[in-house]
């Protein structure tokens, strides 16, 4: 099969990843309530969080974010670089908009972290680096990733990644949108806080 053949297939593969809900599985497996009960009713590692459950949190982190690294990795291997590309792209859209859960998933930043991973691995030090140091002032996970997610694009293009910081700048307005309510949250000044039930 040829590169470009790869393309539709790196797309569609990498959604199909990106969509499998691993907070929702940890979660029902360990027995907590519905995860989309709680919270913000994300099935992301923040959310799963806020069940006081620090191990399934943490390897919800994991799972999203390799998810969206397997994707891109095999993506790249069989197609090149852009059919990997089109596989971040792909595992993005199917945590946001999972079609096992009637589209509604994840806010996105474990596998945002994961695609980076596996594209150009430093900008995801710079994203955790930034995450980690709003997050330490703010106590807010989503004005971190928010913030993370703005200077990615910038710093993949300044290192000589166009079609990268593209790809990102096209994620990061996804991120945003899919933290639409929390935005609201924090112009309000009523968002959750890390470690806030």
């Amino acid at each position: 099969m040829s590169p470009e053949a790869w393309l539709p297939v790196a797309l569609i593969t990498g959604y199909f990843l990106g969509s499998i809900p691993f907070g929702l599985l940890l979660t029902k497996s360990a027995g907590t309530e519905d995860l989309r009960s709680i919270g913000s009713g994300s099935i992301g590692a923040t959310n799963v969080l806020r069940t006081g459950r620090k191990g399934l949190a943490a390897a919800t982190l994991l799972f999203d974010a390799l998810k969206g690294t397997v994707a891109v990795l095999i993506a790249g291997y069989f197609g090149g670089p852009n059919a990997a590309m089109l596989a971040a792209l792909g595992a993005f859209l199917g945590h946001l908009f999972p079609v096992w859960l009637k589209f509604r998933g994840g806010k996105g930043v474990a596998v945002y972290i994961g695609v980076l991973i596996g594209l150009f691995w430093p900008a995801a030090l710079v994203f955790c680096a930034l995450w980690l140091a709003t997050a330490a002032t703010t106590r807010y996970s989503s004005l971190s990733a928010l913030v993370a997610s703005v200077v990615t694009p910038v710093f993949l293009w300044w290192f000589g990644h166009p079609a990268l910081a593209a790809l990102f700048a096209l994620l990061t307005l996804l991120l945003f949108y899919a933290h639409r309510d929390n935005i609201k949250r924090l112009q309000a000044g009523t968002e959750g806080r890390i470690g806030q039930k």
